[in-house]
């Protein structure tokens, strides 16, 4: 028996398998509009055999983009062009998921395409940027400081593109609460030194993050949400382990079904070292601490390993980013290599079945 390949229930939805396709940004959208290389790009993994398949960081907001080639939920015209490429990766027997995001601070930035590092200017098509406090992320223009009313309409944002969203068909919403993104800045005494209901305590800098919670499970009841944090900010000082898994306790007590524990992002002066799985003991940590489910994510580049990560009940599904990259069949090499047999080879390609 392989747990890898074993289906697993988020709410109303049951996924194939617990090998899953992160949220990659890809920075080709058009005015928030996803494009024809979105819909190859997300529907080959559903053919190559994932299970759930996450659509990039989606913003809420114009203003709430990576960069202005950041993918949208914040109109109608969005929505419709989400529409096709979520029938094309649940036609091919994936779940589709997305990836619901606010970049507060780190937002208005140069895509990686562009050779370019730091904020865009207005005068190149950057905007202001939002924080929880006035503290710029390094190298990053200094963001605005949120009113009540500001905070406010983040919340708003949130519950409307969640709409958007199962309008489009999506099953499955993530909320994005790491990398050093906007629910992130609101969660870390590195970059949230507020002194209101919103800052201070871990309950108050928490308050965001169940409020959006709350706003995007009322919007969209029955639907699957799991929330992304980073476990860590790897920096002195800062958002840790324990904070973490109790948070993630209170998003379990709001209704959130599943967590997807990454980490760092918050600070250019993080203190980490990568390797293969260095993220998986921050994942079976939360799930210990909390008593929730978890995914882990961070260089399980081999099926033997993300097999091993499950048996060991270090996490309850493993996703992946680059491996996809290198291999969109990543799903079914991996029953392959696992000796599985899946009835969801696409009949197109079981010549190759070994």
């Amino acid at each position: 028996m392989s747990r890898l390949f074993t289906p697993l229930t988020l709410r109303d939805v049951t996924v194939r398998n617990r090998l899953w396709v992160s949220p990659m940004c890809q920075y080709s959208a058009v005015d928030g509009v996803p494009q024809e290389w979105h819909h190859t790009h997300l529907a080959q993994f559903a053919s190559g055999g994932a299970g759930l398949v996450m659509a990039e960081a989606t913003a809420v907001s114009p203003e709430g983009r990576i960069s202005p080639e950041d993918t949208g939920l914040w109109n109608d015209v969005q929505q419709g062009a989400w529409a096709p490429i979520v029938a094309a990766i649940r036609s091919r027997g994936a779940v589709a998921g997305v990836q619901l995001a606010h970049a507060g601070r780190k937002a208005s930035t140069w895509s990686p395409f562009s050779g370019r590092r730091g904020s865009v200017a207005a005068a190149d098509g950057g905007w202001a940027t939002v924080a929880p406090s006035a503290i710029a992320f390094d190298g990053y223009a200094e963001p605005v400081a949120l009113d009540r009313a500001g905070i406010d309409r983040i919340v708003a944002d949130f519950a409307a593109a969640a709409r958007r969203a199962v309008g489009a068909g999506f099953q499955v919403l993530e909320l994005h609460g790491a990398h050093g993104y906007l629910l992130h800045q609101f969660l870390s005494p590195l970059s949230n030194l507020r002194d209101d209901e919103y800052g201070g305590s871990l309950e108050n800098r928490a308050r965001l993050l169940l409020r959006v919670l709350d706003a995007v499970t009322n919007a969209a009841p029955g639907v699957g949400v799991i929330v992304r944090f980073s476990a860590t900010d790897w920096a002195d000082g800062g958002w840790n382990p324990d904070e973490t898994a109790t948070v993630a306790r209170w998003a379990a007590e709001r209704g959130a079904d599943f967590f997807d524990i990454s980490s760092g992002g918050l600070v250019a002066h993080q203190k980490l070292t990568t390797g293969p799985g260095y993220q998986v003991e921050l994942a079976a940590r939360v799930r210990r601490e909390a008593g929730v489910p978890v995914n882990a994510v961070g260089m399980i580049d081999d099926a033997a390993h993300a097999e091993r990560v499950l048996a060991e009940d270090l996490a309850d599904a493993v996703m992946a980013g680059r491996e996809w990259l290198r291999d969109p069949h990543y799903g079914l090499r991996a029953a392959t290599e696992l000796g599985v047999d899946i009835d969801y080879w696409p009949a197109q390609y079981l010549r190759a079945r070994l």
